[in-house]
């Protein structure tokens, strides 16, 4: 998300750093670029003249021109403006109420309102300790509400039972009436939606909205449809009243005009986004991260938060106290491989790394994508145990099976290999020099030179 902008961005704030002093001109200039950069990311028109006014005036403003760093300050209050636009405050789903909490999933068909259920359901339960209950309300969708139950298999989370006939708010009020006899903390309810807002839409879910009074109204939006989900979202608040947004297929949208415009145009703050297909792939919201990555500036914090998800800290520990000693062999690698895909989409990672935008011709030639490492660990799947333990004994013969078993080519086994040698040498020298601690006991990612735990690049 936002790859389009960020790259923009980086190249207009690159130029200003670049100048000792700044003039007015040199402002007008950037702030006419950065207004360019909006609107071909789909942010509102409204929203865009707002943001150019503000950072416009703030830019040519006293404490920059007398600034010894003018370029660094016009970077900070574009980055503190960015914020403002997507919603300062960090905004959590809503528990401040007696259980069982109800949430009411609200949209247009096709935005992935049973799917956010579900990964809402899962996320609620593993990271916050609820006790979830679904229902489906959607009797017009066919088997939606089976899917809905299959979802909640799969996040181990119970659903409502079916009755036939039943109208959505029966549906409802049951759901909460299961709920409150048998210890939920929150019931999550999962409107019908429609190919586009009509009244009968917005009646059935006013009506339900009534019957259940929900503490959380989530609208769950597409953003690869740009302005439509930023119009679909003024309807719903205005006839409707929302809470909250949820974004969908983030990881699609490389302009990001939607999130940039949403906050400003409804009032109401972008709660969760939809990162990936995968059940536990909805993230929470947070402007501040998001305005960094928009400015190349990355998201540690969140890598090292999916890190924290992903990975065995004893087993990474162990691994990395053995590949100090020099003893980093071929297992070790497959299960660094392992632990970078849990943690998602390695583009999506590498764009939380700092400063990853000024060398994407670099990262483009390196060929740095999920395929990448599925082939790798094919490889490493295909070696006997005692080959994973002792690269040295993998002679022309042994290399020709490795990559006929693997589905891959000679001179991708080669590579790895190649890889391999060159980040145990690493490791082991980061051990002689006495070099350890967390950064040891990362996964690497491929591909990225000069970070401890990565593949050095190799063409």
């Amino acid at each position: 998300m936002f790859d389009a902008l960020s790259s923009k961005f980086g190249g207009i704030l690159e130029s200003l750093t670049r100048k000792g002093t700044l003039s007015e001109e040199d402002v007008g200039i950037a702030m006419r670029e950065i207004r360019v950069a909006l609107l071909e990311a789909d942010v509102s028109l409204s929203v865009v003249k707002e943001f150019i006014e503000v950072v416009g005036q703030k830019a040519i403003g006293q404490d920059v021109v007398k600034s010894i760093t003018p370029g660094q300050m016009v970077i900070k209050i574009v980055h503190d403006q960015l914020v403002e636009m997507l919603g300062s405050e960090d905004a959590e789903i809503n528990f401040r109420a007696s259980p069982p909490v109800p949430i009411l999933i609200v949209g247009l068909q096709g935005a992935g309102k049973t799917t956010t259920a579900g990964k809402l359901a899962l996320r609620l339960t593993k990271h916050d300790g609820k006790k979830v209950l679904l229902a489906g309300l959607d009797v017009v969708r066919p088997a939606a509400q089976e899917q809905l139950e299959i979802l909640g298999s799969q996040a181990g989370v119970l659903s409502l039972k079916p009755v036939f006939g039943e109208q959505p708010i029966g549906i409802a009020k049951r759901a909460m009436e299961t709920a409150r006899k048998e210890g939920y903390d929150a019931v999550i309810l999962d409107t019908a939606g429609r190919l586009s807002i009509d009244q009968e839409l917005m009646a059935e879910v006013s009506e339900i909205r009534k019957s259940v009074t929900p503490v959380e109204t989530l609208l769950v939006a597409d953003a690869l449809s740009g302005q439509d989900a930023v119009n679909t979202a003024r309807e719903f608040n205005e006839k409707v009243g929302i809470t909250g947004i949820v974004l969908t297929r983030v990881d699609g949208d490389s302009r990001g005009g939607a999130a940039l415009s949403m906050r400003a145009v409804t009032g109401c703050p972008i709660k969760l986004i939809g990162v990936g297909e995968k059940l536990d792939a909805l993230e929470p919201f947070q402007a501040e991260r998001v305005a960094g990555r928009i400015l190349g500036m990355g998201d540690v914090v969140g890598l090292v938060e999916k890190a924290a998800d992903a990975i065995d800290h004893k087993e990474a520990e162990k691994a990395a106290k053995r590949a100090l000693r020099g003893q980093f062999t071929l297992e070790d690698l497959g299960d660094q491989l392992s632990q970078v895909r849990k943690m998602g989409d390695v583009q999506g990672l590498l764009g939380m790394l700092p400063g990853v935008g000024k060398i994407k011709k670099q990262m483009a030639h390196a060929n740095i994508d999920d395929k990448t490492i599925v082939h790798q660990e094919a490889i490493i799947l295909s070696m006997t145990i005692k080959e994973r333990q002792n690269p040295k004994i993998l002679n022309a013969k042994r290399r020709i099976r490795i990559a006929n078993g693997s589905g891959t080519t000679v001179q991708e086994v080669n590579r790895l290999l190649k890889q391999h040698k060159q980040i145990a040498q690493m490791m082991k020298k980061m051990g002689k020099t006495g070099k350890n601690g967390i950064s040891a006991s990362l996964p690497p990612m491929p591909g990225m030179p000069g970070i401890p735990g990565s593949f050095p690049s190799v063409k």
